[in-house]
């Protein structure tokens, strides 16, 4: 695992390197999925998310999903933890409550993104999933049954839930045949163009249009208790801060993609 400390990449590190990639691997949200594997009849299918945290989904790939659900796509989501270790030491909310709250906006997000589909949560411990490896991939094989497309966090986040949610994400995908899309998100915080990119093979831009660019930003605002202070203590300070949530305003995003077995 990497520590997540500091400011970070800044973005303008980050934009050069994605301009560069755009016209070589621009991917349009649907092309890869149709063709492998074929889409469902209709041209519509099913997606499960798994995310370690409430909101985890949305600032990775919130673009994608809605532009999915525009489509007529099914988007089932899975999400590991509730988030109360947001804030540890909150001077404002327990972390039963933060919890509730956490649940509560990415419900508004989801309804934003206009997602139709299934909601689960598996409520272990947040920070703590390096112990509930097994009940995360068990969980997800039942849920994910029969889905055309799976998507995790990247399996090297350098957060410790995420990394469990993309190794079990991975583990079932392969176990399925399922296309497995990784989603960076850390990642974009403590790496770098140089480093990553030789890491990403299988790296392809997804294209966000304005109406899906607006979307995941007003689901994006939704989190609330992530974007905004709770309180004036420092204990209850943002944990998304304008310059990490630049990264999740691009017009584009990135995915990582391990394809399934042909049938």
């Amino acid at each position: 695992m990497t520590v997540i400390a500091g400011p970070g990449t800044p973005e303008t590190r980050w934009l050069p390197w994605l301009d560069a990639l755009d016209a070589l691997d621009a991917l349009d949200a649907l092309g890869t999925q149709r063709a492998h594997p074929p889409a469902p009849a209709g041209g519509a299918g099913r997606a499960v998310v798994l995310a370690a945290h409430p909101d985890d989904e949305v600032l990775a790939a919130g673009g994608l999903l809605h532009a999915l659900a525009r489509t007529g796509w099914r988007t089932d989501v899975v999400w590991a933890t509730d988030g109360e270790a947001s804030h540890p030491g909150s001077t404002v909310l327990t972390p039963a409550r933060l919890a509730r709250r956490r649940r509560a906006e990415s419900m508004v997000a989801r309804g934003v993104l206009g997602l139709r589909g299934a909601v689960t949560w598996l409520a272990l411990p947040d920070s703590g999933l390096a112990a509930h490896e097994d009940e995360v991939a068990g969980a997800l094989a039942v849920l994910a049954h029969g889905a055309d497309l799976v998507l995790a966090p990247w399996r090297e986040d350098g957060h410790p839930d995420h990394e469990v949610c993309g190794r079990a994400a991975a583990a079932v995908a392969s176990l399925h045949g399922q296309p497995l899309w990784e989603l960076p998100v850390w990642a974009w915080h403590w790496g770098d163009p140089a480093g990553l990119g030789a890491r990403w093979p299988h790296l392809a831009l997804v294209p966000l249009d304005a109406t899906a660019r607006a979307a995941k930003a007003a689901a994006v605002a939704a989190f609330v208790t992530q974007v905004q202070p709770l309180g004036p203590a420092a204990e209850d300070a943002a944990v998304l801060p304008p310059s990490v949530l630049a990264r999740f305003a691009r017009g584009v995003e990135v995915v990582l993609r391990t394809p399934g077995r042909v049938p």
